[in-house]
């Protein structure tokens, strides 16, 4: 009976993707329409995302390569940003979670420095590191860390007192009491600000690769715009998106496998 469920509500969201897919595309075709091509159609779009897949992973030089090695080179950069903020940010959040003293010290800093934009802090990056590479991963870095530290921090100071005196009473070490308790009940917290944190690292690398240049999907948006090729363009913003649903629907899935249980 469940498996028939689970099947039934499968089909379902298929379903409901692809009316949200023929929504767009209509949509699109009706924006196409109105601006008398200067946006261009869902299938002249089309036509030049098949001539990009027939080749995706082409090297013809420093600003000439396949849309497969531009987004190859996002997800890499993203991913190393997106682990060393989050190797800063939840050990952090768990002691501000668990130390008042260091909540009240830490918390103003987190508060001023979260809604400063990453292209402001592009320049510190590039005098730092000395290179563009270097400044874009710093960005993400450190935009993308907030999320989870901040829920890291509540999920940890929301640990209930009875779980605190249990292990009181059963004499757990610092480290067991981390890994028993603090750790299992703050995880569905921690997921929740990775998730949110991959998010915010996807959106920023477009804007990073689009200062520094070279190779990226932020490159390939800004180079396709010099070239006045706005299929291009519309082909790199659904891949941006599609992508970014993708690595969401990863963090989803594994925030519903760590639900902790009381």
């Amino acid at each position: 009976m469940m498996k028939q469920i689970f099947q039934i509500k499968n089909t379902f969201s298929l379903l409901y993707f692809l009316m949200s897919a023929l929504l767009l595309v209509g949509i699109w075709k009706v924006i196409s329409i109105l601006t008398e091509g200067e946006i261009p159609s869902p299938a002249a779009t089309w036509l030049i995302f098949q001539e990009m897949l027939s080749d995706p992973f082409y090297d013809y030089g420093p600003n000439d390569k396949g849309i497969g090695l531009q987004l190859w080179n996002s997800v890499k950069r993203v991913f190393i940003g997106f682990s060393l903020g989050s190797l800063i940010a939840i050990p952090l959040g768990m002691l501000m979670g668990s130390n008042k003293l260091a909540m009240r010290l830490f918390n103003p800093l987190v508060q001023v420095f979260r809604p400063v934009s990453p292209l402001a802090w592009f320049p510190l990056g590039l005098l730092a590191f000395k290179n563009a590479e270097g400044a874009t991963i710093f960005i993400i870095t450190i935009t993308s860390l907030w999320s989870t530290l901040i829920n890291t921090a509540f999920g940890v100071s929301s640990i209930p007192q009875e779980y605190k005196n249990v292990s009181t009473a059963f004499g757990f070490s610092k480290w067991k009491y981390i890994v028993k308790i603090m750790i299992p009940y703050a995880l569905p917290h921690i997921i929740t600000g990775l998730r949110l944190s991959i998010g915010v690292a996807w959106m920023v690398i477009v804007a990073g690769e689009m200062l520094s240049g070279g190779i990226g999907i932020g490159f390939f948006v800004w180079d396709s715009w010099n070239a006045l090729s706005l299929e291009k363009i519309l082909i790199a913003i659904l891949i941006i998106g599609i992508v970014g649903l993708l690595l969401d629907k990863f963090f989803n899935l594994i925030q519903k496998l760590t639900v902790y249980e009381n």
